[in-house]
């Protein structure tokens, strides 16, 4: 059994699309598996049904507007380096109306739902391929993961979405009587859920280098420092999850195919560029292309 894990990463899962694009189309991986995390929750289910040109088209054609009905911060590029600072109107537009969170993302419920139509949906559903997105119970205080064959088209979109809210930036979601936020929260790559489903090969795309390449810029303003915080937890936590999946591997031979961003694609994640994301998704699918290339050279050696 083979699966296909994509770790969160906000916009850089525009790179991660492009690598996963290359592994089914190139390299005919056939997974039985797709497992994401934010982000990546959001390109498992176009990929299982190898709908590669359409979530290339999504994810090379999203903006601000797409995600955030009332974004919370304002884009500033100082020195060729984009920086977020505080959108004081919107959230204090968000407290008056109140929001727990400083931003609204409901636009990005509404693209989840114009883009997995029901019948692509019911199409997953009926197949044998397992559809597994992870979010985080807030209320009590655990991982959870939510398998397309447990829900309805509503609620499992709900899933997605919920993956992906970076709280306290995005919406805060109530179902079920919890209180449920972004899946990076609590498990950015999750290889070890895989590898208890069953999986003896997974292919993880890691959304960040392999080693640190990165010291932060100081922060300037509230924003940012939530964002450095966040960002510096995100980063702990996925070590952690890459340890534990290695670990859990080891002890039941199973082979795990990591794909890291060879570079550092950018400072903040919940910046999205059309224009920058298209040049990611290409850089993604030429770094696996060329992976697969020096693995056929060594090998011939």
């Amino acid at each position: 059994m083979k699966a296909l894990v994509i770790s969160g990463g906000g916009s850089k899962g525009a790179f991660g699309g492009g690598v996963a694009q290359y592994l089914i189309q190139e390299r005919k991986r056939d997974y039985d598996l797709y497992l994401g995390t934010s982000t990546g929750s959001l390109l498992i289910s176009h990929l299982a049904l190898q709908k590669l040109e359409k979530i290339k088209r999504i994810y090379t054609s999203v903006d601000q507007k797409s995600i955030f009905k009332n974004c919370p911060f304002t884009i500033k590029n100082k020195y060729g380096v984009d920086t977020i600072a505080i959108n004081h109107f919107n959230v204090i537009k968000s407290f008056i109306k109140g929001s727990l969170t400083f931003g609204d993302s409901s636009n990005l419920r509404e693209l989840v739902e114009k883009e997995i139509t029901k019948d692509e949906f019911e199409e997953l559903k009926s197949g044998i391929k397992d559809i597994i997105v992870t979010v985080s119970n807030l209320s009590l205080n655990q991982v959870e993961y939510k398998s397309i064959n447990d829900y309805s088209y509503d609620d499992f979109l709900d899933w997605i979405w919920i993956s992906c809210n970076y709280t306290p930036f995005m919406s805060l979601v109530k179902k079920n009587g919890c209180e449920y936020a972004d899946g990076g929260l609590g498990c950015m790559t999750p290889i070890e859920e895989a590898i208890k489903r069953g999986a003896k090969e997974v292919d993880a795309i890691i959304l960040q280098t392999e080693v640190s390449q990165l010291n932060r810029m100081p922060s300037k303003n509230a924003f940012s420092l939530i964002t450095n915080v966040f960002n510096f937890m995100a980063d702990r936590i996925e070590h952690q999850n890459i340890r534990i999946g290695k670990f859990a591997a080891s002890h039941k031979d199973v082979i795990i195919n990591f794909y890291y961003t060879p570079i550092v694609l950018t400072t903040n994640s919940l910046i999205f560029k059309k224009e920058q994301m298209a040049e990611w998704w290409q850089k993604g699918y030429d770094f696996a292309a060329q992976k697969d290339n020096e693995i056929n050279e060594l090998i011939t050696e």
